[in-house]
């Protein structure tokens, strides 16, 4: 078989017609809201941005205004109500499909939003060699057979595969498989309606990122990535310790504050709490509480990775900015990443500190105070 021309024409099908139980959601899943959109939007607005025209979307018999106002603004999208099975669904979708003769299809379930765009190139590619092609990933748990409420022989992982969509097919060849559908059980996808039919499917790279929302858990965290920004002013004096990035450093004066007034170590404790949008530091640590009275900033920035942590986000990056006349910071700099990526259970390659000078104007110019500033990135676990 050749390889399908530059010019073949692509169209999908997305599944989205059943009621998503499992999610816990008041809608069902696919049409409820994850990280800003309506599940089935993202995978709609992904394939339409790979090229897919037309898509249909299967969706649940009477929910027309409901896929209508998720889907409002994306020109290729037709609606079509789904059956009472997935092979009945997109069989409908696939007649629905007929007359426009596309080349190729693609067949996604809704709640898979985040599909990419090489695993597409790789699947059409991949329909040059096969009538058929699905994304799959390789099983990395140990597996074995159910025998009652015992375990049974162990299976073979190395010969197992986890299955995703979308999947693609020569257009032609997929509805003509759905056609000749008479299996006495539903297809679990539309891979084994193929096999059925006697087609070959190819196998190509997945990706994690195609994976399906299913439980209430997996709308929890409604963001993958936040970001947020810390700044800190404080005194030099005379007779005080100057620790920055909790790092002790010689110098003629000190910074002078409530606990050891760690300029850069409080900037970013407001950066992550600003990220998960849980106040500032003064609001954990007021400078009124005798307890903190010369405290160790490192407490500080250990309690806020742990409510980062309780959140749902690990620390990514952080990047600092300390900005003074002196002491210089270059000698330092390596200490300060090093103590910042232990604190923050990071690399020290996702800590950066940089220093600045205001060219002798403003406060830290006449050597008063030195500033930091921060910029923290928290992603989702």
């Amino acid at each position: 078989m050749n390889a399908p021309s530059p010019t073949s024409s692509l169209s999908a099908v997305i599944v989205a017609a059943g009621q998503g139980l499992r999610a816990g959601t008041p809608l069902p899943k696919q049409f409820a809201m994850w990280r800003g959109k309506p599940v089935v939007r993202h995978s709609a607005e992904r394939l339409a941005a790979a090229g897919c025209r037309p898509i249909v979307v299967a969706i649940p018999d009477g929910a027309e205004d409901l896929a209508g106002e998720a889907l409002a603004g994306i020109d290729a999208v037709r609606l079509v109500a789904g059956g009472a099975t997935r092979q009945q669904s997109v069989r409908r979708a696939l007649e629905e499909l007929a007359s426009d003769t596309p080349d190729l299809v693609l067949i996604h379930d809704a709640a898979r939003p985040l599909v990419t765009p090489g695993v597409v190139e790789r699947l059409v590619s991949a329909l040059g060699r096969c009538p058929g092609a699905i994304p799959v990933l390789p099983v990395v748990d140990s597996l074995a057979h159910v025998q009652g409420e015992e375990m049974g022989p162990p299976a073979r992982r190395e010969e197992l595969r986890r299955v995703q969509t979308p999947q693609a097919f020569r257009f032609a060849d997929i509805l003509a498989a759905h056609r000749a559908w008479t299996g006495d059980h539903p297809a679990g996808d539309d891979a084994q309606v193929a096999q059925a039919a006697g087609l070959a499917v190819a196998l190509v790279e997945g990706d994690e990122l195609l994976h399906k929302l299913t439980y209430a858990a997996d709308f929890a965290a409604t963001r993958p990535v936040r970001i947020g920004t810390g700044f800190d002013v404080h005194r030099l004096a005379a007779g005080e310790e100057l620790w920055l990035c909790g790092v002790k450093i010689e110098h003629s004066q000190g910074l002078a504050g409530h606990s050891d007034a760690d300029v850069a170590i409080h900037a970013v404790v407001d950066a992550i709490l600003g990220a998960i949008g849980d106040g500032d530091i003064g609001s954990h640590f007021p400078p009124s509480d005798p307890q903190w009275r010369g405290a160790s900033s490192d407490r500080f920035l250990v309690h806020a990775v742990a409510l980062a942590d309780k959140a749902g986000y690990r620390i990514g990056n952080v990047d600092v900015t300390l900005i003074c006349e002196a002491p210089k910071i270059g000698p330092h700099r390596l200490a300060m990443r090093e103590r910042l990526a232990e604190l923050l259970q990071i690399e020290v390659g996702d800590v950066s500190v940089k220093a600045t000078t205001t060219e002798r104007l403003g406060f830290t110019g006449r050597g008063e105070g030195i500033a930091a500033q921060a910029a923290a990135v928290l992603v989702a676990q």
